[in-house]
């Protein structure tokens, strides 16, 4: 049986995780006032527990590995962030690019804050959610990719999902993830998602990672590509140096949404 002490100190840990959406071992030593090897027993207790779902370093939140929710649901989680991601992510785009945008929460908010100004930009989507909302752009033609529908996400996966993707050649992809980790590269909690993410990499010229705090040195079941697919992440300043640091040094170019513009 746990000591009293293990039981606050664990409690605490989760607090900090659903507060903050990522939890790190060195930072929770320091802040608990413990080594780092007693926090790594937490984490691991906890996990045990379902509690957590332990990630290189840290901990993130079960969900990330549960079944999916649906987009609506997802919108509301760490919406100051995606907005933050989604502005910054949509001032890389520039008049007369093809662009691919993926399914995903971050992603319809990086569609919402497309710049009125632009002109002559094409977006090839998977997400019927994203055509309806950008169908009122001036400066936006939409193509949707056509496929299956997944209800969950509103999402066109295979079969049929990819052939369109094979046709074209864009500027820019921007993908949505579960977890992005030096070791094991882009991943997702759905195979079929993680299939047609795969196909909007290799359809773009430069590829754009849209993922907030909580995603950054996660590891979700499907895997997407290898960071070597990859040329820039976009991420929120809630962060983790540590974790920035790792992913650039993994050769991604990371850019940190501030919310400033």
């Amino acid at each position: 049986m746990p000591s009293l002490d293990a039981v606050l100190r664990q409690k605490a840990i989760v607090d900090l995780l659903s507060r903050s959406g990522v939890v790190r071992v060195k930072a929770l030593a320091k802040e608990l006032g413990v080594s780092t090897v007693t926090i790594r027993s937490d984490l691991d207790q906890l996990e045990a527990n379902g509690a957590l779902r332990r990630t290189r370093g840290g901990a993130v939140p079960t969900d990330l590995a549960s079944p999916e929710l649906p987009l609506e649901e997802t919108s509301r989680v760490r919406i100051s962030e995606k907005r933050k991601i989604g502005r910054r992510a949509a001032g890389l785009v520039r008049s007369g690019e093809t662009v691919i945008l993926d399914v995903g929460s971050t992603t319809t908010e990086m569609a919402k804050a497309l710049a009125p100004t632009l002109r002559d930009v094409v977006v090839v989507t998977n997400a019927l959610n994203l055509a309806l909302l950008l169908e009122s752009h001036p400066g936006v033609s939409v193509v949707v990719t056509g496929g299956s529908l997944r209800p969950l996400q509103h999402s066109l996966v295979n079969p049929f999902g990819g052939l369109l993707l094979q046709e074209i050649n864009a500027d820019r992809a921007f993908v949505g993830c579960n977890g992005v980790d030096p070791a094991k590269g882009l991943t997702n909690t759905n195979l079929q998602e993680a299939e047609i993410k795969a196909q909007m990499l290799r359809a773009a010229r430069e590829t754009v990672v849209l993922a907030d705090h909580s995603k950054l040195l996660a590891v979700a079941t499907a895997r997407i590509a290898s960071l070597d697919a990859v040329h820039v992440l976009v991420t929120d300043d809630r962060a983790d140096p540590e974790a920035v640091r790792a992913l650039g040094e993994a050769g991604l170019r990371v850019l940190v949404a501030d919310g400033r513009g």
